[in-house]
């Protein structure tokens, strides 16, 4: 607990506001060429966005209020703020792999602060307004979270999952340091064994305030000792975590690239599974039948196979392995007609560069209009926030981002932003 008021205490001291004066009641008016349509995943030509406060007031061709304040984009779109339901904002990985895990290994919890406050930062000024932070340790992303939500740092709307729950040896746990050297983890930090320890996994997160379970069900490629495919949490194990954690009203996501693990964890009832790299046609079929959406996390799977000869090679094998799978499973459940939800593992590529998963997207096979509703509507589904983002309609929260020219003509537009406003405060664009 200590480290965690250490944590939180730092990013307050990180006092980085933005926006306007606290009483504000001034319209805003944002005017432009394009208004996408998060439900159609069509363009509206030309219209009006009114915003009051934090919220949306109307979307169209509408009146403009008096004394507004009218921002004129000219050739735009307009959309809802983009949504990242898969990133590890607490850190990021160096092209010198063996540099980067020794640097991260020591620094103190207080010091990685600063840093997630620096990507949450460049996250949300890359226009995405709302993340899902799913796994961090030291509760780094509670701390940065809470300091969002108290508007002392700039970021994006954070739920996060505290520490990724998984087995002993697995891509949850820890690497295989000498236990006299350092401390292996416990249920506390996410490591359990058995259906018990991991009910407390699960509590223990929610505990300090997790938002969301994050579980590791296969192996990973970033992780040395573990095959990339191979289930790592038993039937009994995966049943107590999601009994439990949707008591709380909790989700549950599933890092899976194998095959059996992810089958088993959707008929333990998981909410999504992350990457899918090796995803068969009968699980994606049992995925669409359930609900349960893909979050492909394309952008990491390109990451770490074009960057795989900067790793050491057992987890350079894994990069390529992975790389070419993913390709095919992507067509597969785009034809099959899998839920999907737009997520990138930012932190494994630099944070800021998150749009880069649209283009990747599209030339996979999605549309560019299914592949921004990805970020949009059906993240926010997922996420259990579509009541209040991932449309532009009035009512919802003003997470507005506007780019240049026609988005579905030009998809790679989006990795530009000229404009981002989180909750009717301009973070990027005329202020």
């Amino acid at each position: 607990m200590k480290r965690s008021f250490l944590i939180l205490g730092a990013l307050l001291l990180a006092t980085n506001s933005y926006g306007a004066e606290p009483g504000a009641t001034q319209a805003l008016v944002l005017k432009a060429a394009h208004i996408f349509d998060a439900r159609s995943g069509r363009l509206a030509s030309g219209g009006t966005i009114v915003v009051q406060g934090e919220r949306i007031v109307s979307v169209g061709s509408t009146a403009v209020p008096a004394n507004a304040r009218v921002i004129d984009l000219g050739d735009a779109t307009l959309l809802p703020g983009f949504i990242d339901a898969h990133v590890h904002l607490d850190g990021e990985l160096q092209k010198d792999y063996y540099r980067g895990f020794h640097e991260e290994i020591l620094r103190f919890p207080v010091e990685q602060s600063h840093y997630a406050a620096l990507y949450a930062r460049r996250t949300l000024e890359a226009g995405f307004t709302t993340v899902r932070n799913v796994g961090a340790s030291d509760f780094v992303d509670i701390g940065l979270r809470n300091a969002i939500n108290a508007k002392i740092v700039v970021g994006p709307r954070m739920m996060t999952a505290a520490h990724s729950i998984g087995s002993t040896g697995g891509h949850c746990d820890s690497a295989p340091f000498p236990p006299e050297l350092i401390k292996p983890l416990t249920p506390i930090e996410g490591v359990c064994n058995g259906p018990e320890e991991c009910r407390a996994a699960v509590r223990y997160q929610m505990k300090w305030g997790a938002d969301v379970i994050k579980i590791c069900a296969s192996g990973g490629v970033l992780s040395e000792a573990d095959p990339v495919d191979v289930p790592q949490l038993t039937p009994a194990e995966l049943s107590a975590i999601m009994s439990e954690a949707h008591a709380w009203k909790r989700k549950v996501a599933a890092h899976s690239h194998g095959d059996v693990a992810a089958r088993l964890a959707v008929e333990a009832g998981v909410d999504s599974i992350e990457h899918g790299s090796f995803l068969t046609e009968q699980t994606l079929q049992l995925m669409k039948q359930k609900g349960v959406y893909l979050v492909p996390t394309r952008l990491a799977v390109y990451w770490v196979g074009k960057e795989a000869e900067n790793f050491p090679p057992a987890i350079a094998e894994k990069a390529r392995a992975a790389n070419r799978a993913h390709g095919d499973m992507m067509k597969a459940a785009l034809r099959i007609g899998v839920p999907i939800a737009f997520g990138t593992d930012s932190g494994v590529s630099p944070h800021g560069m998150n749009a880069r998963e649209f283009s990747l997207l599209v030339e996979v096979g999605m549309t560019p209009g299914a592949a921004l509703a990805a970020a949009t509507r059906e993240a926010a589904k997922l996420l259990g926030i579509d009541a209040e983002v991932g449309t532009l309609e009035s009512g919802k929260f003003a997470d507005i981002v506007a780019v240049r020219g026609d988005v579905l003509a030009n998809i790679g537009s989006t990795e530009q932003p000229v404009f981002v406003m989180k909750h009717g405060q301009i973070v990027v664009g005329a202020r």
